[in-house]
């Protein structure tokens, strides 16, 4: 077994008085895509924040290559940053720049590097996700799925080791769904990434995982590869996996007899 790029122990996180997660434990490999699944509102895009340090859980640890992202001064947490790149369900392109600048931005922002070598990065990241050609529009010139790719070049612009997908697929055409599972492997695999997909469209996202994890109730309910969350009998992972509107969690969220109170 590789050895683990993130390890998360006994995490416990609130939000006020709600507990979103508690006593969380998973693992994400060196080198794999790991995917993190579970029902809308459940925390996925938290659990993102919580391991890019921007949130402080009550207890618990998060290790980063062997260090504990809780402990870190702030010049180690920027430091450990830097090998992380996030990919936004929205896709956060600056509207006031083009395709070409927006991917620049980063290396303008973070490097001394000379425009000519900026230049040259820009455009193989571009040819990378088959937007070479479109560097000088602009993100409203772009299609949903074209903007989606823009940012993924702008997030492998300074070659993390890391990259945190945030709903990738959510509000893409079938095409442009294709198109960004296939990118999100060929990349895993050419840059020898880490990769975490935050998604709740089951069939897409398990067919490029190496490993994936169900999230409910403030826990792992279920793990393993995903032959083992398919071949599950576990009645969550099915309702979950197989899109159900009723089973362990209810159609009804929960209240006082219809009949008893209709006629109160």
């Amino acid at each position: 077994m590789t050895r683990p790029f993130i390890e998360i122990n006994n995490l416990t996180f609130k939000r006020g008085e709600r507990t979103i997660y508690e006593k969380l434990n998973l693992r994400v490999e060196q080198g794999k895509i790991t995917a993190i699944m579970g029902p809308s509102g459940i925390g996925k895009t938290t659990l993102l924040r919580l391991i890019g340090g921007q949130l402080t859980p009550e207890s618990g640890e998060i290790l980063i290559d062997g260090k504990n992202i809780v402990e870190m001064s702030r010049a180690a947490l920027y430091e450990t940053r830097q090998r992380m790149g996030m990919l936004f369900q929205s896709g956060a392109l600056f509207t006031d720049m083009s395709t070409f600048d927006n991917v620049a931005f980063p290396l303008r922002e973070h490097t001394q590097l000379p425009e000519s070598l900026i230049r040259e990065i820009v455009l193989m990241k571009l040819e990378a996700v088959g937007l070479r050609g479109a560097a000088e529009l602009m993100p409203s010139e772009l299609s949903g799925g074209m903007a989606r790719r823009a940012a993924l070049a702008r997030t492998i612009a300074l070659d993390p080791e890391l990259i945190m997908y945030d709903e990738p697929f959510a509000g893409q055409d079938p095409i442009s769904m294709g198109v960004i599972i296939s990118l999100i492997k060929r990349l895993n695999e050419a840059l020898q990434l880490t990769s975490i997909v935050v998604s709740h469209d089951v069939q897409e996202v398990l067919s490029i995982a190496d490993y994936a994890y169900i999230i409910a109730d403030k826990r792992v309910i279920a793990e393993g590869t995903p032959a083992d969350l398919l071949a599950s009998q576990d009645p969550q992972v099915q309702q979950f996996i197989q899109g159900e509107a009723d089973g362990p969690v209810r159609f009804h969220y929960p209240a006082p007899d219809y009949v008893q109170e209709l006629f109160l």
